[in-house]
């Protein structure tokens, strides 16, 4: 499911012109509850909406369904980190490009 939702991140940012620097955005908090059974090959829509963007990071909100029922409900939230690691502000292009 993870893949799924950041193959639709990744999607998100490139269609913005945000992708080059995506590397410096690690994962802080990743959650998900799952509500059906998906199986191999299901055919499967992912629905991800950005649903807060901090001084430092973003929060994604996400939802994994099939036939229009959803089987996943998840979040997870980035952090923008300078070269040696530590949280730093969002670049306002993509505080603009997100809100």
């Amino acid at each position: 499911m993870f893949r799924w939702v950041e193959a639709a991140e990744t999607a998100l940012m490139r269609r913005l012109g945000l992708l080059e620097g995506w590397g410096s955005y690690p994962r802080r908090h990743v959650e998900a509850d799952y509500l059906n059974v998906l199986v191999f090959e299901d055919e499967v829509e992912v629905r991800l909406r950005v649903e807060h963007v901090g001084g430092t990071s973003i929060t994604y909100a996400w939802d994994i369904a099939k036939a229009g029922d959803v089987y996943v409900q998840g979040r997870h939230t980035v952090v923008h980190v300078d070269e040696p690691g530590r949280a730093s502000p969002l670049p306002e292009g993509v505080r603009a490009a997100l809100t």
